[in-house]
């Protein structure tokens, strides 16, 4: 399977050690402040190392919280102090990828130095590196991204690669996904905070469209998740629909609401329901060729009916299957409704508990149906059993 199957992180925020088993699916559900988002950051992390430069740039690319150094490293009063963050991620038919990176606290530099690097394609060590300052070699310069150029676009270590440095959390907002505010992280094809969501819809319909009837089917998933719409285009003609004191981008989704007269029937993202832009958000980003074989949504859940939230994640499985090489999308969620759309029956949807211990340090535990919690699940949704406590995962209040 093309997909990243091993992640671990040491010394990286509130997790000072941990490894996660990934499928193609994966949320993560626990109280505020527990670390589910590090776990994301942490990627992206790794994502601007394999890009062949960690700086502040590369990370808010990628969607992670810029901060100086002591907000990156580990540091609790009941284990030691790493010297430094140590990331590393395997798969991809046995290729794996590891560094260490340094960034002293006393001497903030604005790229982070790295420690060691290895870069392997399952049968190959393609980089094996030590400590930098003894090989005269930059020690903020990455070595597996130089290496890049002398693989095949095949080679298990590229694929890996190329995954990482595509990489990026989103995390979507409602004046960005309306149009009216800039994205402060603009990309192709969408943006880190909605932005360039009608380009983005416009190119996914067209998309689907070519693939005949099976990319139909997908377009009225969608769709369907959006019941009061009979259709959605994207327009270049959305001023006459909005007032002319309400900033707006050239292009614009135009929304057609069945239940209303044909003759003003017809509104933009600016006045259509936010579960709308959202629906469509996170379609995009599971479906459009161009998006990132890899991905996080950090809070899904957000700004969704919670029936609404249990169907959109019900379809994201098979979204992201859509691809000859299957997406893969992590997240994190906070509103109960989302695991009544996991079906964890399926080894490729994972649900993880985030949680921290007694000492602070944040500890990562994957939910599997069996056992006690299965038979309780016979008789209650997952939902339920989350808010009874049984799968643990609540803020001690």
């Amino acid at each position: 399977m093309t997909m990243i199957r091993t992640l671990t992180i040491q010394g990286f925020k509130s997790i000072h050690q941990t490894s996660l088993e990934l499928g193609r699916v994966n949320c993560f559900i626990g109280a505020n402040g527990v670390g589910k988002s590090n776990v994301l950051e942490a990627l992206g992390v790794l994502g601007a190392a394999a890009s062949g430069v960690v700086d502040d740039e590369s990370l808010l690319r990628r969607g992670v919280r810029a901060g100086l150094p002591r907000l990156y490293k580990s540091s609790f009063l009941s284990e030691r102090t790493p010297a430094h963050i140590s990331l590393g991620v395997e798969g991809f038919a046995g290729a794996s990828y590891r560094v260490s990176l340094l960034n002293p606290l006393d001497s903030p530099e604005p790229a982070w130095s790295y420690k060691t690097e290895v870069l392997s394609d399952g049968t190959h060590e393609i980089v094996s590196d030590g400590v930098r300052n003894k090989k005269n070699l930059n020690p903020q310069a990455g070595l597996a991204a130089l290496k890049q150029v002398d693989l095949e676009p095949d080679n298990p270590a590229a694929r890996l690669m190329q995954c990482l440095r595509e990489y990026a959390i989103y995390c979507p907002n409602t004046p960005t996904l309306r149009g009216v505010v800039p994205d402060i992280q603009s990309r192709r094809p969408v943006g880190l905070n909605g932005g360039l969501l009608a380009e983005s819809f416009e190119a996914l319909r067209h998309a689907l469209e070519a693939k005949g009837e099976a990319g139909e089917l997908l377009l009225d998933q969608v769709l369907e998740l959006i019941d009061w719409v009979a259709d959605v285009q994207a327009t270049s003609h959305g001023a006459a629909l909005v007032s002319s004191k309400v900033p707006r981008t050239k292009l614009m989704l135009k929304f057609t609401d069945r239940f209303m007269n044909k003759s003003r029937n017809e509104l933009t993202a600016y006045d259509a329901s936010e579960g709308a832009l959202y629906i469509i958000f996170c379609a995009v980003l599971c479906l459009l060729p161009e998006a990132p074989r890899m991905l996080a949504i950090d809070n899904l859940d957000q700004a969704l009916n919670p029936r609404l939230l249990a169907k959109l994640t019900s379809r994201l499985s098979g979204w992201l299957q859509h691809h000859a090489a299957p997406r893969q999308l992590l997240f994190t969620a906070h509103n109960p409704a989302v695991l009544d759309g996991l079906d964890l029956l399926d080894p490729e949807t994972r649900l993880f508990a985030v949680e921290r211990n007694n000492h602070g340090l944040t500890v990562v535990r994957r939910i599997q149906l069996s056992g006690e919690l299965a038979a309780m699940h016979a008789h209650y949704p997952l939902s339920r059993l989350w808010l009874m406590g049984h799968l643990g995962a609540v803020p001690h209040v």
